[in-house]
């Protein structure tokens, strides 16, 4: 077994094998990028190697570096995580010339696997089933037409040497091919340096499921049965599960000989993930395999007991597989879902910005979170948003939906738009909760998971941001700058002939509310229109037991600048104070757009001058490795583009000068 290992990757991943690794007693060495050099896995590690500037192309993605990072901390095996260098094939190469083992499978299976094209080829000599479809070299754009056309519409255009969602375009017409040709092809080449794609037929109402397979370098390979992986968006996973629901055993030995024999095919070693898309009458199609350990994991562990870490340490040291197939048994039901800082509401565009307040679900026999970040670190424009990855456990699939409920409603994130109310709909969808599951359901359920009219601000809400409000105040007026002996410092409500009273203005969405405050002896008096409520607090902000009238509740109050971020019946409001003193500023005469988030301007596609309708593409961002088209807001004129294709933009920057003109 390896003394030390280095660890070429970041974040959660970086963080998860590190654990690992320290229970197995085995030294780590961390990588880091200038952005990264306070970041969780740096500190986690026993040493740690800055390998260049934040962007990955400079470091995370340049072999050499690593290599040197790991020959000069005399780390003995590099373990690539997932992304990045995981399933570069040259990269092995180059570990095993350093005399480094790398921690995953041979180069030459991953070169068989990493190509699309090539791995369809070679599934389809072994007898795996394959979607119809075109996964040849010819990547001539009328040729490629022809063959959409030859499949039949709707078909997927995909990245040959791509994964994540990236490079990946759905076309339902031929009008639509061309342009989703050159926008797929263009995030390929960016994201993998290849735009290389094949074309297949979309199967409708389609489920995705894959097997984790495992393989040693004596010849022997298991598989640890199957994950469902069908609720997505924008072709990335969102949800993930293992068991499938409704996998038969006849149908999950089918699929996991399958994934074996695959494997087997290409001489693999390590662990790997075959998927597969499933029509939802049981027969199922090869799509691609990942030569690497995957995100989702943590419900292949959660369900087995297994640590697939540890056998990936204990498989690239040469021992032999710890179980056999016969000796793996699943247990329970497990669901995975991925905490992610984006903002679900304006097309789950990443945000970025400091993590002020982070309070994960307590850990549990039944509860765990992989992460990267803690409280008071920042998501960076310069890798994958994640926060987290959530998982929980129990002895059947309706125990285990509703661990995640209650551990969705414990999750509290503040500083970044992030996607946890968008997850507490999304597994309460029928669709979800029935296990009616296909890759469209977040399509299908848009009345469920993005409602037209939002919910009405419960009273207990006010009330509490009020009481944060006071709270505040009074914090403020006991600073040491006060003197001391100044009554000012009290604020305890007394007057010579009456009682105090103000008004606290507070705003949520497009509802503003304004709450009355009475200082009285036993507490505040609250107000809202009503007959006023005793409040108490009877424990220290920001987590308060508040007493309002006859009933008791636990809350979270945080104070962000303005701004007071209520948590409370497993739920959680954004609220505005409102400053009465101040009038608000009005819009800008011209109706300029702004850039969402820091990247980069990728192609402009409409004219100066040109008048356009609502939702007309103007122009595209590439950031977070994703591309992000900015639409027209409404009918109106293109007046001017302030930066040229190729140009880097920061957040909140004027793009387009548009003029509406309805």
């Amino acid at each position: 077994m390896f003394n030390k290992i280095l660890i070429a990757n970041r974040g959660e991943i970086a963080c998860r094998v590190i654990q690992t690794a320290r229970r197995m007693g085995i030294r780590t060495v961390a990588v880091y990028s200038e952005a990264d050099a306070n970041a969780r896995h740096v500190r986690l590690a026993d040493e740690a190697v800055c390998i260049g500037p934040a962007a990955a192309r400079e470091s995370y993605l340049v072999a050499d570096k690593i290599l040197a990072a790991a020959l000069q901390t005399g780390a003995q095996a590099v373990h690539p995580g997932y992304g990045f260098l995981s399933e570069n094939a040259d990269f092995a190469d180059a570990c095993a010339q350093a005399g480094v083992v790398f921690i995953g499978p041979p180069a030459a299976a991953i070169r068989a696997m990493g190509s699309k094209s090539a791995a369809k080829t070679l599934m389809e000599k072994a007898g795996v089933p394959l979607t119809p479809g075109y996964h040849g070299d010819h990547q001539e754009p009328g040729f490629l037409a022809a063959q959409a056309e030859k499949i039949g519409y709707p078909v997927l255009i995909k990245a040959s040497a791509g994964g994540g969602g990236k490079g990946m375009r759905r076309v339902d017409a031929a009008a639509d091919f061309a342009a989703a040709l050159v926008s797929c092809q263009r995030e390929a080449l960016s994201a993998f340096g290849n735009d290389h794609v094949l074309i297949e037929k979309y199967v409708l109402q389609p489920r995705h499921i894959e097997i984790q397979v495992f393989g040693d370098s004596l010849g022997h390979c298991v598989y640890l049965f199957e994950r469902d992986c069908s609720v997505q968006r924008r072709h990335q996973k969102v949800l993930e599960e293992a068991p499938a629901p409704g996998m038969t055993p006849e149908r999950r030995a089918a699929m996991g000989t399958a994934a074996v024999n695959a494997a087997l095919a290409v001489g693999y070693v390590g662990a790997g993930t075959v998927e597969f898309i499933a029509h939802q009458d049981g027969a199922f199609y090869f799509m691609e395999m990942n030569t690497r350990l995957q995100v989702e994991h943590p419900v292949t562990e959660m369900i087995t007991g297994l640590d697939l870490v540890e056998w990936q340490l204990r498989v690239a040291s040469g021992e032999p597989l710890p179980l056999a197939q016969e000796q793996l048994v699943l247990s329970g039901h497990a669901i995975e879902a991925r905490i992610y800082a984006e903002d679900p509401d304006k097309g789950f565009l990443p945000s970025t910005g400091r993590l002020s307040h982070l309070q994960p679900p307590s850990a549990s026999a039944h509860v765990r979170v992989d992460t990267g970040v803690e409280q008071g670190d920042n998501i960076t424009p310069h890798y994958d948003p994640m926060i987290a990855k959530l998982i929980v456990w129990d002895a059947d699939r309706t125990q285990a939906l509703a661990r995640m409920r209650q551990a969705l409603a414990d999750y509290q994130v503040v500083g970044v738009a992030n996607n946890v109310a968008f997850l507490q709909r999304l597994v309460t969808t029928p669709s979800f909760a029935q296990a009616k599951l296909d890759t469209a359901l977040i399509e299908r359920e848009q009345e469920h998971l993005f409602p037209a009219l939002a919910e009405a601000v419960p009273a207990d809400v006010w009330m509490l941001a009020a009481l944060s409000v006071l709270q505040s105040q009074k914090d403020a007026a006991a600073l040491p700058a006060m003197e001391p002996d100044s009554p000012w410092r009290v604020l305890d409500g007394w007057r010579l002939n009456g009682t105090s009273q103000q008004t606290i203005p507070l705003r949520c969405g497009d509802t503003e509310q304004r709450v009355t405050a009475e200082v009285v002896v036993d507490g505040v008096l609250l107000g809202l229109g009503g007959d006023p409520v005793l409040a108490r607090r009877t424990s220290a902000f920001q987590v308060q037991q508040v007493q309002l009238g006859d009933r008791r509740l636990t809350a979270t109050v945080v104070a962000q600048d303005a701004h007071l971020h209520v948590f409370c019946h497993g739920q959680s409001w954004a609220l505005t104070k409102v400053e009465l003193l101040h009038g608000e500023g009005g819009d800008d005469a011209h109706g300029g757009i702004h850039a969402p988030m820091p990247g980069k301007v990728i192609a402009l596609l409409a004219t100066v001058g040109a008048s356009v309708e609502k939702g007309t593409p103007l122009l595209v961002l590439e950031a977070m490795k994703m591309e992000h088209t900015i639409h027209a807001p409404a009918k109106g004129i293109v007046k001017a583009f302030y930066f040229s294709a190729g140009e880097q933009v920061g957040d909140g920057v004027d793009l387009v000068d548009f003029e509406a003109t309805e």
